[in-house]
């Protein structure tokens, strides 16, 4: 570590040498796998290094550590999960398919079915139900009103306030 160095690359290397360690040797004891732990100690300090916040500022380095680690855990359950209710659709239907999808096919799904999950995770609760159950459901928008004990032209606005979330979140 130089002097010439800016000040985030030091405070980074600063928190990476004293708390790798520790790291993984946490993520290794939750996880039972040397290898799986070393991936995700690695993809913890990059999600640091994408975030571009200082750590300077961070008073528990090891409880931010530890929640920065749970939080991928979580993301990669949830890529699993959407993976696996896709393929498990897919073997429900491929006797309906003339023929299989392609590795690639498959994969440009799975990454539009993620897309997908983390736009409607960023929406506001009544408005992401109303798109799914509207979209999704088929149903209607008076039905849905009903079922969320709304009125339909509050449906209406959430359903406006979502297409609005989807097209945003496409844009950027």
């Amino acid at each position: 570590m130089s002097v010439g160095e800016p000040p985030f690359q030091r405070e980074i290397a600063l928190l990476y040498s004293e708390h790798h360690g520790w790291l993984l040797t946490w993520l290794r004891r939750k996880l039972g796998c040397r290898q799986n732990a070393a991936d995700l100690a690695q993809d913890t300090f990059a999600r640091i290094l994408n975030a571009r916040e200082s750590v300077a500022t961070i008073r528990e380095p090891r409880a931010y550590l530890s929640t920065t680690a749970r939080r991928l855990l979580i993301d990669q359950a949830r890529r699993k999960q959407i993976e696996q209710a896709y393929l498990h659709e897919l073997a429900l239907t491929v006797d309906a398919l003339e023929g299989f999808q392609s590795p690639e096919q498959i994969h440009t799904t799975l990454e539009a079915l993620e897309q997908i999950a983390f736009i409607l995770e960023g929406m506001h609760a009544y408005s992401r139900q109303a798109f799914v159950l509207y979209y999704l459901e088929d149903m209607t928008q008076q039905q849905i009103a009903r079922q969320l004990k709304l009125s339909e032209r509050t449906v209406r606005k959430y359903l406006i306030q979502a297409l609005m979330h989807c097209g945003h979140s496409v844009d950027t």
